[in-house]
């Protein structure tokens, strides 16, 4: 009886596992949140209050494992996790199947959250896709997709290649050149998954949900504009075809 009694106190003396806090020059350091409260993508960063946009915490693996991440909480309401970031050419993305998988970058740069990242977050929650685009002479597009998901019915989603699914297409004036994709298995140089007799990410310079192999490739070489090049730059084809590199694209999801 006395060491059922002393059970509860042996209970309480246990270590509890230790949370972090928002690190110092991430917006939301001021708050220190239990496991069970640390946001799982920027929906959560937003319910917390902070409706500024900026680099976050976020913890898609679980309360260990802290990823940083941009937060843009203006765009059409705000409360977007952006996964994909380029507006300058200053990160290389033509890079191998691990880098992909694991993400790189700065989240206050131009990055990559990561494959197995973006898995775990629509394993976990419906989202919608929304990219945004711009070009050199300062002009704006968008596409939007009411579903997104990476892998969705993988038992291993690593050995599914982290296949993309899209669909629900709303024209912002960019066209739909990812609808093309959906379905497939990405693709790097380094692991070739496409549907073509080549390697699709390396013909293309980047890397991708290639099928044969693309309307949208939007890792590729950051040209700077017109090209003369096939189908290597930043490029949406349905917006500015095969021989127009981009300026500034956005790939990000918010809860649907």
């Amino acid at each position: 009886m006395k060491a059922l009694l002393a059970l509860p106190l042996l209970l309480l003396l246990l270590p509890t596992p230790h949370c972090a806090p928002q690190a110092p020059l991430i917006r939301g350091d001021a708050l220190e949140k239990s496991c069970l409260q640390q946001p799982l993508d920027c929906d959560d960063i937003y319910s917390q209050g902070y409706q500024t946009d900026g680099v976050y915490l976020i913890y898609p693996e679980g309360p260990s494992v802290p990823v940083p991440v941009f937060c843009d909480m203006t765009t059409e309401g705000g409360k977007w996790t952006v996964f994909q970031k380029r507006f300058n050419g200053s990160v290389s993305f033509f890079r191998g199947w691990n880098d992909y998988k694991l993400g790189f970058g700065r989240a206050d740069g131009e990055y990559w959250l990561g494959l197995q990242n973006l898995h775990l977050l629509t394993l976990k929650q419906k989202y919608e896709l929304r990219v945004d685009l711009e070009d050199f002479e300062n002009n704006t597009a968008y596409a939007k997709y009411a579903d997104f998901s990476i892998a969705p019915n993988a038992v291993s989603a690593e050995e599914d290649g982290y296949s993309l699914y899209v669909a629900g297409f709303e024209d912002g004036g960019a066209g739909d050149s990812l609808s093309y994709h959906s379905g497939q298995k990405f693709s790097t140089f380094d692991r070739d998954q496409d549907l073509f007799l080549q390697n699709c990410a390396a013909l293309s310079s980047g890397a991708f949900w290639f099928r044969s192999c693309h309307f949208a490739n939007l890792n590729g070489f950051y040209l700077g504009g017109p090209h003369l090049s096939y189908a290597n730059g930043i490029n949406w084809a349905q917006w500015k075809g095969f021989y127009y590199s981009l300026k500034r694209t956005e790939m990000k999801i918010r809860r649907a």
